[in-house]
């Protein structure tokens, strides 16, 4: 067992990978989190075009998207898009040493995502019943989780300059609404860096943990 202050949490930027190699690699930090191996991790990444279909989703919501990756995964939620230029977060935290609160979690993941949009100025707003962010009626981020013995995988979806054509192939979490982006809504591209550092500084904030960016995955 490694001794550490329950107050950290490490994140790293994987850049562009695979949605299989980064599910693989969730799998393995989620055991060794559970084996208190390493502390609490969130893992950025951007995806090449795939689409995932939740433990909750339906096949129906697939409308088109012939050459396009697909997978079913274990999360929560119904189906959805990642692609080039959405910043995805893939938070590894043991939810025993913060709240063991499934629905506090969903809540508390939304506030970090509001909160950074905050920093460019936009107002990221909640829909009753449902789980995501919204700005001026259309969905900018996309949150489905998995918990197992408290310790978290999956995670959200930012939409930061995706190209927003590519969900036309699905039904977006089952819902027929319009989707947006932070530069459509801002009329110019936010900066990639600029948009993940502020998501790791409301993730510190909102969950009360310090946070540093390492080199190495993860940190022992």
């Amino acid at each position: 067992m490694v001794e550490r202050s329950v107050a950290e949490c490490v994140w790293r930027d994987l850049g562009r990978i695979e949605y299989g190699a980064a599910l693989e690699l969730q799998r393995e930090l989620v055991e060794r989190r559970k084996r208190d191996e390493i502390g609490d991790q969130l893992l950025f990444v951007e995806h090449p075009h795939v689409i995932t279909l939740g433990r909750n989703g339906k096949r129906e919501h697939l409308l088109g998207g012939e050459g396009i990756a697909f997978y079913e995964t274990d999360r929560g939620g119904d189906i959805t898009y990642h692609g080039p230029g959405q910043l995805v977060g893939y938070p590894i935290v043991d939810l025993k040493l913060w709240k063991r609160d499934v629905v506090k979690y969903l809540r508390a993941m939304e506030e970090v995502l509001i909160g950074a949009l905050g920093e460019f100025g936009l107002e990221g707003e909640r829909e009753a019943g449902m789980t995501g962010v919204w700005v001026r009626g259309a969905k900018v981020a996309a949150i489905g989780v998995h918990i197992s013995r408290w310790v978290t995988s999956h995670g959200f979806a930012l939409n930061v300059t995706t190209d927003l054509r590519y969900f036309q192939h699905i039904v977006p979490c089952g819902l027929t609404r319009p989707v947006t982006s932070m530069e459509r809504l801002l009329g110019g591209d936010p900066g990639w860096e600029r948009v993940r550092d502020a998501v790791a500084r409301q993730f510190g904030r909102v969950f009360e943990r310090e946070m540093s960016e390492v080199e190495v995955l993860c940190q022992t």
